[in-house]
């Protein structure tokens, strides 16, 4: 047949031969992609990629492992090293709790862990050191403080209950070892700087892996930390004077507004004064920092680019200054091309760009552009159909109980029309889907809210991710003019079901934010005359809370507009039966304090009366619909 069969004899060797065949190539593939997973050092990373500069808020996942919760972003920390951190509290990367319904729950949060790296024929005598920076609390909430925490070296420290920040290395037994550890209790606003040496033999190999993990509440954004500068590597001196900082000159904070009173506001509303630039703000601030003691002249770029046309508005190039430590410096936005105002959108991406020496440094040979990426920082102005004052990430959320109330302000350059209300609502400690509260739209009156100009009840809904917003329509558009002011009220007076929206720390525009405790409207950061008492509300930032304009009217109406008149029942407190005068009244639904719903009536034509006399005694929430409107009062059962 021309083909020859080989014996069994003959098989079994063939097969031995192609095992150990198979089993050498196997090795050498492993060894291979052994070399190609592992990072060679030196190891870095101070969050400022390209992507983290964008928006991305992980970390980069050619240095570390992804999906841990940690959050990086430029907004949480205070006075950083350079620009952006990474910050670990109680929520993962779709900005949810760890643990809903159940507040107190403790445990291991997020957790920042590198790829594996090679640090095979290294030894104790090769001064491989990992540094880095920390804080604790920055612009979030404080961790809890605990027992003392000993961190011998050599030997995993003794942790005893309280919120804390770990650092752990992984042994070539694949044993995690707490090396160095931090617990909460003191705030502090300064960056504190720590240099872990690696000394066990167990941690020089091929696939070596570091972690940062924290211990905390596990039901919300509760007990921040925040880790910078991250900076691994053989060779080190303690003794030397960049054991602790390298040459590089960074942005640091976050760029002030381009807009003069908002961060955001319609294109529409722009153009008003757009070919002007009254809209600009005078000066854009921004801070670079000199990590070494040696003066460093610096020369910096500001461009302005519309991304959606792509025309470069303006581009201004800052003559050297010598930079010590941090420096805050100043530049003019003035717009060589204008915006196109016959287009209905604009986003107006504004950067700033340090001209620096940072790619000589001889640590990187192999990536020398490691330490040109914190020398740009960027910032958007959207001109689109809603007005913000907040950059688009929370630092923390501020609660309201039922009987108060917030407003923020907004002056118009002309009449509009509100379409609907963007809210980022944070979850905290309780699953709080579809809990029922009110926004309202106030004339001016007297440099304060008025009267009401539409009120309508919503559910509330937390968005899908940890800066986003949800749009609550509303059923018809409200005319307003000059200023208006949109606020937002607790309808639930539980504890456990408060409403919390997200509060920018860095915002600007805390003066157009109103508070009313009750009784009357008072403005947030104004300070008492002589005699006189306080506003009772004094925090700097800004609700993120945005109006959309342009919404679309039901019926074509005067220019004036008109008041609503409000919906209402009586009396109150009632032994049960409740009657209203209103005809237009459509449904009417009585609450508990919890936020459940315990009543519902549709009235029948003619129908003025309720009869709740069956529930007991106690306080009540009625909600009163109308075909545009709806009101929430609260009532009084008294058998």
């Amino acid at each position: 047949m021309g083909i020859a069969l080989l014996n069994q004899s003959h098989t079994g060797i063939v097969q031995r031969l192609l095992r150990s065949f198979l089993l050498i190539i196997c090795t050498l593939q492993t060894l291979v992609t052994s070399a190609q997973t592992s990072l060679q050092l030196p190891f870095f990373d101070d969050f400022a990629t390209q992507a983290a500069r964008a928006g991305s808020e992980v970390p980069d996942p050619a240095r570390w492992v992804p999906g841990k919760g940690v959050y990086i972003n430029n907004t949480m920390a205070i006075d950083q090293p350079t620009i952006n951190v990474a910050t670990f509290d109680g929520l993962k990367d779709n900005g949810q709790p760890y643990v809903s319904n159940d507040p107190l729950n403790q445990g291991y949060t997020d957790t920042l862990q590198s790829k594996p790296i090679n640090l095979a024929g290294l030894s104790a005598a090769s001064g491989v050191y990992l540094t880095f920076y920390w804080q604790a609390k920055g612009l979030g909430e404080l961790p809890d403080p605990g027992d003392t925490l000993s961190t011998p070296q050599g030997s995993p420290p003794i942790l005893l209950p309280g919120d804390s920040l770990l650092l752990q290395f992984k042994d070539v037994n694949g044993v995690w070892k707490t090396v160095w550890g931090k617990v909460g209790g003191n705030a502090d606003s300064t960056f504190n700087w720590a240099s872990v040496q690696l000394t066990d033999a167990a941690y020089f190999y091929d696939g070596f892996t570091f972690q940062f993990c924290s211990y905390g509440r596990r039901s919300g954004p509760f007990d921040t930390w925040n880790v910078d500068y991250v900076y691994l590597d053989k060779n080190r001196n303690p003794s030397s004077p960049f054991f602790k900082s390298m040459i590089d000159v960074a942005t640091q904070k976050l760029l002030t507004p381009l807009l003069r009173r908002y961060t955001a506001m319609p294109m529409s509303q722009y153009k008003v004064n757009g070919a002007s630039a009254k809209e600009l703000a005078d000066t854009v601030r921004f801070v670079i920092r000199n990590l070494i003691e040696a003066p460093n002249p610096i020369s910096s770029r500001f461009r302005v680019r519309d991304e959606i046309s792509g025309s470069v508005l303006q581009d201004t190039v800052t003559v050297p200054i010598s930079v010590l430590g941090l420096q805050q410096r100043n530049v003019h936005p003035y717009f060589r091309n204008k915006v196109d105002i016959t287009k209905e959108k604009a986003v107006l991406r504004y950067e700033l760009d340090l001209e620096t020496s940072d790619d000589q440094n001889v640590i990187f040979q192999r990536d020398p552009k490691t330490l040109l990426r914190n020398d740009t920082i960027s910032a958007v102005a959207a001109l689109d159909n809603y007005y913000a004052y907040d950059d688009g990430a929370w630092e923390y959320a501020q609660q309201i109980r039922q009987r108060e109330q917030i407003a923020v302000r907004f002056i118009l350059n002309k009449p509009d029309t509100v379409g609907s209300v963007r809210a980022c609502i944070v979850p905290f400690t309780t699953n709080q889907n579809g809990q029922p509260f009110v926004l309202t739209v106030y004339a001016n009156q007297n440099g304060k809210p008025g009267i009401a100009l539409y009120q309508q009840s919503f559910s509330m809904q937390y968005p899908t991710t940890r800066n986003g917003f949800v749009d609550y329509k509303f059923t018809r558009g409200v005319i307003v003019k000059d200023t208006f002011y949109v606020g937002y009220q607790q309808i639930s007076s539980s504890d456990t079901t408060l409403l919390r929206l997200g509060f920018d720390k860095n915002s600007p525009f805390g003066e157009n934010i109103f508070y009313n405790g009750g009784t009357n409207w008072e403005q947030n950061l104004q300070k008492a005359a002589p005699g006189a008492t306080a506003s009772a509300l004094q925090v700097q930032g800004a609700f993120m809370l945005r109006p959309v304009m342009g919404g679309k009217l039901a019926v074509v109406t005067a220019t004036e507009p008109e008041a609503v008149v409000p919906l209402r029942t009586y009396p109150n407190p009632t032994t049960g039966v409740i009657q209203w005068d209103d005809p237009r009244l459509t449904r009417i639904e009585v609450l508990n304090t919890m936020g459940r719903l315990v009543h519902a009536l549709e009235p029948e034509r003619g129908q003025q009366t309720l009869d709740l006399s069956y529930l007991p005694d106690g306080l009540y929430l009625i909600r009163l619909f109308a075909k545009q409107q709806t009101t929430v009062q609260k009532l009084i059962i008294q058998h």
